[in-house]
């Protein structure tokens, strides 16, 4: 009985995707390694396509982060050099990065809730210069003046024209480090703060993933819905793997 092989058209109407995005798959090393025919066409099997519709769902869209970017390239070429149950476990760790940071993700968004309300966020008492601030706050100088610069704060001066930090500034510049270790983007927390500072202080969680169309740049400035969308994503990833697995047991 004559193999009935699939060609590369196949594969980018089945997955919905150009045919230059299949080669593009097979030359990164997303895809099994793929057979020619004498005639030096692409012969693609049910493997492939299986493949193809599992890197398309890991790799489609944008990336929320460099670790979850790496977890799902590695655990895309493991299934493709058929590892398949390398790569199940694999994703199963990918969905816990996944939660993980979007577990912190939200935690943030708590912490501005409750800053935006009035909660108490630090007991200095003394006004601290900038060295002191950039020490107590685990950051450097430069960071300082950089989130000034980019309209996140703005710091009162002394007399001899020092910036000086009081409570409000430093549980500001909490605020703000907080997000952006959790994967927001400065111009997300941008948005956030003129609200807050226009006197909005309720939902400003939903502000934070809300950008403009001018803000519609990156992933991070609607960060708990990209993570969200990931975390729906990595699930997709392991059911389409145990589906493979499936298929290729005995």
């Amino acid at each position: 009985m004559t193999r009935r092989y699939l060609s590369t058209s196949d594969i980018s109407k089945a997955v919905g995707v150009h045919p230059n995005t299949v080669r593009l798959y097979e030359q990164w090393g997303f895809l099994p390694p793929v057979s020619r025919s004498p005639s030096g066409y692409r012969q693609f099997t049910e493997r492939h396509l299986d493949q193809m519709r599992l890197a398309r769902l890991a790799l489609h869209g944008g990336w929320p982060g460099r670790n979850i970017r790496q977890s799902a390239l590695a655990l895309v070429r493991q299934s493709a050099l058929g590892d398949l149950g390398g790569a199940l476990e694999r994703a199963y760790r990918h969905l816990a990065l996944v939660q993980a940071e979007r577990a912190q993700a939200e935690v943030a968004a708590e912490l501005v809730e409750r800053w935006a309300q009035g909660a108490a966020t630090d007991v200095i008492t003394e006004p601290l210069y900038i060295n002191q601030a950039a020490e107590l706050l685990g950051v450097t100088a430069d960071i300082l003046r950089n989130w000034e610069r980019n309209g996140l704060i703005k710091t009162p001066r002394a007399k001899n024209g020092y910036r000086l930090y009081g409570a409000a500034e430093i549980g500001r510049l909490r605020v703000i480090r907080t997000l952006l270790r959790a994967g927001y983007s400065s111009m997300a927390i941008l948005r956030m703060l003129r609200r807050f500072d226009l006197g909005q202080r309720t939902g400003l969680r939903q502000v934070l993933d809300a950008p403009t169309l001018q803000d519609i740049l990156y992933a991070t400035d609607r960060w708990l819905s990209t993570l969200a969308e990931q975390e729906q994503r990595a699930a997709g990833m392991i059911a389409q793997l145990e589906k493979m697995i499936r298929k290729r047991r005995p």
